[in-house]
């Protein structure tokens, strides 16, 4: 906030005139991107920051239809999302309102509670760059025994089954597969919710591919390309392609494997951003099916 150029950010770092927890009023904001990022991040942070620096600051992890939301799994605004920018502009509201104001104001209940930082520091941890994977997996176990104590019945139940489902699929699949069931059984009920259905049957496929399953695998995959194409997620649709066409090359199929893997190419570079971070993704699943092959 209130800074124009990225020269000017570094000079007022670590103001409270560039904190947002202590503005009172937005007139300029500025976003700041890497160079060397990939064009869908660049769309995705241009979509999500450029909306929180227009309306809501803060991401809730109970929003299922919503890039409000440091699951990541939404990149590009949603209706719902648009919704909420217009409520934040309507002119029957104002600065300085109150929560209970707003919920009367707008029809709503204000009795909405947040989330235990105990649970934010699970999830974050468990789906973190750091730290070992045996404390990843030991957050992401924590993450879900704190969602299930609590009665939650909504995004922060199913991210937590899905984090524990990713981080056990290469050493306990049976417990993995569970999770992400149960994590699907969650997301089938919530608004929005058919992406994240895209992102556990991507999952499922990869699983399936590894252990032979490669007919299984070429029908998750299809099952979530619609979905992620209606949600414009480049990154995610190359690697589903890339996993039915290793499926298909199992198969017996090599000719229709490499017209996949041509026609992945253009979502993999807007996705994933350099030709050495395609080929590298290209390798990665390669060898997911190497191992089924090898078993």
């Amino acid at each position: 906030p209130n800074v124009t150029s990225l020269s000017e950010y570094r000079r007022q770092r670590g103001s409270d005139r560039v904190d947002w927890a202590s503005v009172t009023r937005r007139e300029t904001a500025a976003i700041f991107i890497p160079a060397d990022t990939s064009p869908q991040e660049v769309r995705d942070c241009l979509h999500e920051e450029l909306a929180q620096a227009l309306g809501p600051l803060n991401d809730l992890y109970r929003l299922s239809d919503s890039v409000f939301n440091d699951d990541n799994f939404h990149s590009v605004l949603t209706a719902f999302d648009m919704d909420i920018l217009r409520m934040t502009y309507a002119p029957s509201l104002h600065s300085g309102m109150s929560r209970t104001e707003v919920a009367a104001r707008i029809g709503a209940s204000d009795a909405v509670a947040g989330n235990p930082p105990a649970w934010t520091h699970a999830i974050e941890t468990a789906l973190g760059k750091t730290g070992s994977i045996s404390m990843r997996k030991a957050s992401a176990e924590r993450a879900l025994a704190l969602a299930t104590s609590a009665g939650w019945q909504d995004g922060r139940l199913a991210f937590s089954y899905f984090a524990v489902g990713r981080l056990l699929a290469g050493s306990e699949p049976e417990r993995a597969l569970d999770a992400f069931d149960r994590a699907a059984a969650l997301y089938a009920r919530m608004p929005g919710g058919e992406l994240q259905l895209a992102h556990i049957d991507m999952q499922l496929a990869a699983m399936a591919l590894a252990g032979g399953l490669s007919e299984e695998a070429a029908r998750l995959a299809d099952r979530a390309i619609p979905a992620v194409t209606r949600h414009e997620n480049a990154a995610l649709h190359a690697t589903l392609l890339l996993i039915k066409a290793e499926a298909l090359e199992s198969l017996g199929n090599p000719a229709a494997a490499a017209a996949l893997r041509m026609d992945s190419e253009a979502w993999a570079r807007y996705g994933f951003g350099p030709d050495s971070v395609v080929k590298a993704r290209m390798r990665d699943i390669a060898a997911v099916a190497g191992r089924a092959n090898r078993g």
